[in-house]
């Protein structure tokens, strides 16, 4: 498998530490509120990343933090009069619920900042000890960046530019404006912990560098994140942990584009912010999860009414195909007949064509085309009147379900109660139209059309779906 690597503005071929395995560490949210659409492209595209490695076989290990304090938190603990536990809790489990919805698989490993200030307090001891860092007299702990002689390597930056934008804030004692802080003193009112420099909490930097290191080693395969990261956040990451350690941070750095909307930045002042929650009241789930999927994750999204009416389309194809599917399946003589060794095979190119496109730096765009080319090869090649094998029909369901589980796609089933029912009024209406009792089975028709189930029958019998 190829990735692009951040870190070397190059595609490369994925050789893992340990073969057969890969740990990955994805940066999660701030828990300060539901996630928005943008932070949900990182959640499904390396989710997907994960569903891939484990389809080809490999063990991985992946872990994705919870930042429980930060001023953010404590700002919204503030305005409702509460704190932050209760807040970074609540939204945790707000976030499970986008994350169910979304079809994103819970981590191997969901760490809190709060329960690594241990391993945080002894990587800013470290880098202290070495003279990386140094503590202030009000009781913070800075990152010397000029130490750092690598510092800038990963945003390919050189010093003086990031020197540029650098400033010292009001209250900051630092040596020099680019140095930034590892260990913040208490303030009145906020969180705090005990460490060697005086109560106080963690960085936002050296959270994640404390949480990938203890979880998954000095050296981990992939870091992965949006591309708004890259620096500072997982600049000052790889300068830490790799001053810290004495070793590679990551070997890979993987970070997706951006989400706009209507064309535009998405942003509160324009009215264009959109939780996740807010559009999947709407449109539900699964669109949100197919948009983030239908295109390449290096390249750039725009969220509109208009595309998630199309992946809702889209997706509709595909829920067609697998219900035509199971239908055949349902009603197909046993035995396979001759000529089906042929369309077997050529079902199998298009995941030929699927792990090909995968193989390639993720690319789930095409691997999405080479889904629906095999949807379109099963229509054209399966259907009730060439009356194919259920071995046949069997193989293409596996495979089709199989392609699209990767992606994390097809995942919302029909309630099996709402089946029983539909089944019995078919069969009450079956039962009507043999007895030549029409107003009867018109009747039933009706009523399932007044529910948006719709009734085809075919010559292996009647075949329904739902219509919106």
């Amino acid at each position: 498998m190829k990735i692009y690597n951040t870190l070397t503005r190059q595609k490369e071929e994925f050789v893992p530490i340990t073969a057969g395995e890969a740990k990955i560490y994805a940066c999660g949210p701030t828990v300060y509120n539901y996630i928005h659409i943008g932070n949900a492209r990182p959640i499904c595209v390396f989710d997907v990343l994960r569903r891939y490695m484990e389809y080809r076989g490999m063990k991985v290990t992946f872990v994705q933090n919870f930042t429980d304090v930060d001023d953010k938190i404590i700002r919204k603990a503030n305005e409702e009069n509460s704190d932050y536990l209760t807040v970074s809790q609540r939204y945790i489990e707000e976030y499970k619920t986008d994350a169910e919805g979304l079809n994103v698989r819970p981590a191997t490993i969901h760490p809190l900042a709060t329960e690594s200030m241990d391993e945080i307090i002894q990587m800013v001891s470290a880098l202290i000890e070495k003279g990386y860092a140094y503590p202030t007299d009000n009781g913070d702990v800075y990152f010397r960046t000029k130490k750092d002689d690598h510092y800038g390597k990963l945003s390919h930056q050189p010093l003086e530019d990031l020197e540029a934008g650098a400033r010292i804030a009001v209250g900051e004692v630092k040596e020099d404006a680019m140095d930034f802080a590892l260990w913040k003193a208490a303030k009145e009112g906020e969180p705090s912990w005990v460490s060697p420099w005086g109560n106080g909490r963690p960085g936002w930097h050296i959270e994640c560098s404390a949480m990938a290191k203890r979880y998954l080693g000095e050296t981990i395969d992939i870091h992965c994140g949006g591309q708004d990261l890259i620096f500072p956040h997982h600049e000052n990451e790889v300068a830490q942990s790799e001053c810290c350690n004495g070793a590679p941070f990551a070997h890979y750095w993987m970070h997706n584009g951006y989400i706009n909307v209507d064309n535009r930045k998405m942003s509160k002042s324009l009215g264009n912010f959109f939780t996740v929650r807010d559009v999947a009241a709407q449109f539900g789930y699964e669109p949100v999860r197919y948009l983030m999927v239908a295109s390449h994750y290096r390249s750039p999204i725009n969220y509109g009414v208009e595309v998630i009416e199309q992946c809702k389309a889209g997706l509709e194809r595909l829920y067609n195909c697998r219900d035509n599917l199971e239908f055949l399946l349902k009603n197909a003589p046993e035995g396979e007949k001759e000529g089906e060794k042929e369309i077997r095979r050529r079902f199998s190119g298009h995941q030929d064509h699927f792990i090909e496109a995968m193989e390639d730096d993720l690319n789930t765009a095409d691997a999405l085309s080479a889904l629906f080319d095999l949807a379109r090869d099963i229509n054209s090649s399966l259907n009730a009147q060439t009356a194919p094998s259920r071995e046949l029909c069997a193989y293409a369901l596996d495979l089709f379900n199989e392609l699209a589980g990767v992606l994390g796609l097809l995942y919302n089933k029909k309630e099996e109660l709402v089946d029983e029912e539909i089944e019995a009024l078919i069969a009450r209406r079956n039962e009507a139209r043999k007895n030549k009792d029409w107003a009867t089975a018109d009747q039933i028709r009706d009523e399932l059309k007044a529910r948006h189930i719709v009734l085809e029958d075919t010559p292996q019998g009647v075949k329904w779906k739902i219509e919106e």
